[in-house]
């Protein structure tokens, strides 16, 4: 088996933690790196820093706000992205309502109420099955900690202000796999079937009993959408 440099870029909120449940099977088709998207209030300065740390060319993964990163990688750099993976996220750009509540959270954590910004957001991260999980409240809220609020405020503005990726999207030529919860309320399956029917030859995964949290909710499920992206 061939082995190829894997770059996977977290979203909002999230840290390496949330890549946990897959990292045995991604290690195993090669060595993994999971980006820092921690500097830069734009996706172009978030992509060009990541790019600057990154392997010559690699398979790419992008989950939630990663997924943002990773179309302007495709901007930047597409001769080094050998096959894609999108996970829980989209290629639109904001909508007014959802920039709006990125608004309100960035004005908590600037008052020093990151945690409650982390708390609100929270209902709509998972499956309603899952919403008295707390394991998963609980690991919410530490990678938000973790992540601190000066870069939540930065990525919030960047993916604020993030360009409208459906344009491109005929031009995106590699393996392609889209993977959505089938409750994910933040990217919603209609917009991934979006994607996936814009992207020539895409894959598209839809993760039973799981809501924007696909990779923590549904481990198994997601492993077998991964495993078919990195093999096929």
């Amino acid at each position: 088996m061939s082995q190829t440099p894997i770059l996977m870029i977290p979203g909002l909120n999230a840290t390496p933690r949330v890549f946990h449940p897959h990292m045995d099977l991604l290690w195993q088709h090669g060595p993994v790196t999971i980006a820092a998207a921690r500097e830069g209030a734009t996706m172009a300065a978030l992509a060009a820093q990541i790019l600057s740390h990154a392997p010559p060319r690699f398979a790419l993964g992008g989950f939630s706000m990663g997924g943002y990163i990773a179309f302007e990688i495709l901007r930047q750099a597409p001769e080094r992205v050998t096959r894609l993976a999108l996970i829980d996220t989209s290629a639109r750009a904001d909508t007014p309502e959802a920039t709006e509540n990125r608004r309100r959270g960035i004005e908590l954590a600037r008052a020093g109420r990151l945690a409650l910004a982390a708390a609100n957001s929270y209902a709509n991260a998972v499956h309603p099955l899952n919403l008295d999980s707390a394991e998963l409240r609980a690991l919410h809220l530490d990678m938000a900690l973790t992540n601190g609020f000066e870069a939540y405020i930065r990525q919030q503005e960047a993916i604020m202000s993030r360009p409208d990726s459906r344009p491109m999207l005929t031009s995106i030529a590699m393996p392609v796999t889209v993977i959505v919860g089938d409750e994910d309320r933040i990217t919603p399956p209609e917009v991934a079937r979006e994607m996936a029917d814009g992207i020539p030859g895409a894959a598209l995964a839809v993760i039973p009993g799981a809501g924007h949290m696909a990779l923590v909710e549904q481990p198994e499920h997601v492993r077998g959408a991964l495993r078919e992206w990195l093999e096929g």
